[in-house]
């Protein structure tokens, strides 16, 4: 089973961002897996390529959500990377 890695692409004071966060925190009650946060505006070219497109959320480098995470839908993400 190979390790699975979530990353978040994100800002601070995005609401949809801190939705996101806390239903990936709660499948992550169930699952291991490690999560990243990643600041876009630490980074102008992140901030050119997401904008306002945030959050995107990627799991083992695969583009997964953009904007809403629903936690039936990433959990079953989760397990399919699970089963790889």
């Amino acid at each position: 089973m190979k390790p699975i890695s979530v990353e978040i692409y994100s800002r601070p004071g995005c609401h949809l961002c801190d939705d996101a966060k806390e239903v990936i925190e709660r499948v992550r009650k169930r699952f291991d897996f490690s999560v990243s946060v990643i600041n876009i505006d630490s980074d102008p070219k992140l901030k050119r390529e997401y904008g306002e497109l945030i959050p995107v959320v990627f799991i083992n480098g695969t583009k997964v959500f953009t904007y809403l995470v629903d936690e039936s839908a990433f959990e079953e993400k989760v397990k399919t990377f699970w089963k790889t």
